[in-house]
Formats: structure tokens, sequence, C-alpha cells
């Protein structure tokens, strides 16, 4: 493949020695500092938790190994998380003490699709390149240059995931949609809606509910009377999921379970014991398998040990991001949020997944997506099962013109 790209992360040994030790005066380093918006307190805090975890990770790693290079400089990572508490109130507070007080011009992650629109109303005037988990559709686009999707939205999972419920259960005929009260559940609300009644399920019942809600016996009741064949939490939370499906089980609703934001067994079981057993993910897969990577699986070690759950995908996606920060700025040898954005969709880069890159112009105007395969896989136990598994086209022909 052509050095210029395909991003390597390793460096040599004697380089990363000589951070080490002080070096000489051609090797001393300046600070780079990244930032990073999630949820660290509230139902989603163990993803924001992860995200911050995963992120440490990837700088340890790449200062370990000599850090960033560009513009005849060395640069060291340093990297800063606050709580956004999932809302836009404090992503605003958030985006401005980023932003404004610590002077961060790259964004290794935001999660939340209403955080990130409060940074992205800061970010994409100021110059600053924005990566985000957020699978609201409205934060894409020619409008938004400077702003990149690090994991799998609505438009990758729901298709696929809806499809493999549907042949799986071909007998289903009706769904009750449940998702948070706000940017994210309305906007997921609406691409479930259309992708369901596509395959010919019907939407009987669509609710939503405010995301630090605890108890849903009520909704729980009003669901299993209308007696649907599919309960979709479509972007809830996992904790959240877990307590709805407990309170149907007591309601004696059997049906099909979805979560296409799932994304581990962890949580699920932790609010929901037996009633999740079942239930299909979107955006799950077992990192310690032999179908993940030896990074991730590393990672998912690790992540189990000291997180007291394996590795997920939206964990992984920090590590993604830090990533394709690094090679976006060494591929335009340059710390210039705009010139990185310009650069980043032309490049492939080292991923925890392998070989990846940008793209989705063709479903979004702009290519700002990133590629990384697409996995369905669902609770057995107190396990993540993996069901099936599909690379990107797109990737693949990227990965063919870099070679």
């Amino acid at each position: 493949m052509k050095m210029n790209n395909i991003q390597k992360l390793a460096m040599p040994a004697a380089i990363a020695a000589a951070f080490a030790i002080g070096g000489s005066s051609a090797f001393s380093a300046e600070t780079l500092t990244l930032g990073m918006s999630v949820p660290l307190s509230g139902p989603a805090a163990s993803w924001g938790k992860g995200m911050d975890w995963a992120g440490q990770r990837a700088v340890k790693k790449i200062n370990a190994e000599g850090g960033v290079k560009a513009g005849g400089k060395t640069y060291m990572l340093k990297l800063i998380v606050l709580d956004n508490k999932y809302n836009a109130a404090e992503g605003t507070k958030v985006a401005h003490t980023l932003i404004n007080r610590e002077g961060v011009k790259f964004m290794a992650g935001v999660l939340g699709t209403a955080p990130t629109k409060a940074l992205q109303s800061i970010s994409e005037r100021k110059g600053v390149l924005l990566m985000t988990t957020a699978w609201g559709r409205s934060v894409k686009g020619p409008k938004f240059p400077l702003t990149f999707t690090q994991g799998n939205t609505p438009a990758e999972v729901l298709p696929q995931l809806y499809g493999y419920i549907k042949k799986t259960h071909p007998g289903v005929k009706t769904v009750a949609l449940f998702n948070p009260n706000d940017a994210s559940g309305r906007d997921i609300e609406k691409d479930a809606r259309a992708i369901w009644e596509n395959l010919g399920v019907k939407v009987i019942i669509s609710d939503f509910f405010e995301r630090r809600t605890t108890e849903f016996q009520s909704v729980a009741t009003k669901i299993a009377r209308a007696k649907p064949d599919i309960v979709d939490m479509s972007s809830g939370p996992p904790a959240t999921a877990g307590l709805v499906f407990k309170e149907l089980a007591v309601q004696g609703w059997k049906g099909v379970k979805t979560v296409a934001a799932g994304t581990a067994a962890a949580s699920f079981l932790k609010t929901g014991g037996k009633a999740v057993d079942g239930t299909y993910l979107g955006v799950a897969s077992n990192f310690g398998s032999a179908t993940a990577s030896a990074i991730q699986r590393s990672l998912s070690a690790d992540a189990a040990k000291q997180l007291g759950e394996p590795l997920n995908s939206i964990f992984v996606s920090a590590w993604d991001a830090i990533m394709a920060i690094k090679a976006g700025i060494e591929a335009a040898n340059s710390t210039d949020p705009r010139k990185v954005a310009k650069v980043l969709p032309t490049i492939v880069f080292e991923s925890s997944y392998g070989p990846t890159a940008f793209g989705g112009a063709h479903e979004y105007g702009s290519p700002q997506q990133i590629l990384i395969p697409s996995i369905i896989s669902q609770i057995k136990g107190s396990s993540v099962v993996e069901l099936a598994r599909s690379e990107p086209q797109e990737l693949k022909k990227k990965i063919e013109m870099a070679k």
C-alpha cells in the first residue's frame, strides 16, 4: 500500500525511547490537547466512562510510540474528558470549556445528538474538528464539513438489524417503538418507523421517555395491552432497556425484543436479569472472540478487569476517533483542523477493526461516516453472540484503490 495513504501506528522503538529519556532537541515535543464530551453520570454513564477509558488508552499508546508528527514538529497528546450529562445544556457548557477555555481544536468524541448539536454550533464556526457517536442524521451533511461520525449510525444499523429480525421471525406484523425524549430519540424514531413499515411491520405504538426515568410500570402495561409482536427500544441506553423489558415480562408480554443501540450484555443484565435474554442488538460484538482484531481482544480483556465489563462498540469508537485524528494530522502534515478534515476522506488508516476509511457521501452528501463492519448480535444467557457481520462495500473499494 502507498505510504501516504495507509497510516502506520508503529514508530521505531528508538524514537519512543528518545522521548522516554528526554532525547535530543530534534525530538522535543509540544502538547496537542484533544477533547471529549460524554455522559459521566446518569443512565448512559457507562458509555461515557468507557469512551474515556479507551480514549486514554489510545493517547497512551500513541505517546509511547513517539507521538504525532506534522509540520516538522512532534506532538504528544493530552485528552480532556468532561461530563455532558447527555443533554444540550450541559453539552453547551462543556463545549465552551473545551473550545474557549482549553483551546481544543480536535474533539475525539461526543456522545449524544443533543450535546453534539450544542458543540457543533461552536466547533464548525471556530474551525474545530469534531468526531461524534451521534445517531441523529441532522448532524451530518455538507453544512458540517468539520464533523465526522466515529461509529455506525441508523443508516448503517437499522436496515440490516430489522431485516434480519423480519427474516428470522417472518410472522411478526406489529412493533412498539420506545425512545428517549430528546434529539437522538426523535431522529431515530423517524428512521425506525420508516424501515419497519417498509418491511411490512406496522408501528402500533410510538412513545418517548425522559432519560433519567427509572419507573416503567405504566408504559409497560400500555405496551403489553397493545400486544405488539416486537418491542423496539431503538436508541435507549442498555440499563433503561433492561428495566423496560423486565416490566414487560412481569406484565406477561412475550415477543421479540430489540435495542438498535445495544452494545453489550452487562448493563442489560444488571437491570433486566433474565428478561433481556434473546434481545437483538445493533452495535454489539464479542470483542474477545476470534472475529475481533488482536487490538480489540486485548482492549476487551483489560476493560473487563478495569471497568467491570468488556469492550463494546461505543467504547472502542474513542480509540478509533483518536487514531483517525492522528492519521489525518500526519497525512495533512498539519494541525490545522480544516486541512485535516479535507484529507480524512482521502486516506485509509489503521483502526481497531483494521484498515478503515471515511465515506458515506451517497447517504449523507459528504464523506464523513467511518466505514466499519455492521454487526448483528443477540443476548444469550449472560453473553453476546454475534449472528451476522457485513463489511461496507465502499471500504473494500477504498482499500483496493490505496494498494
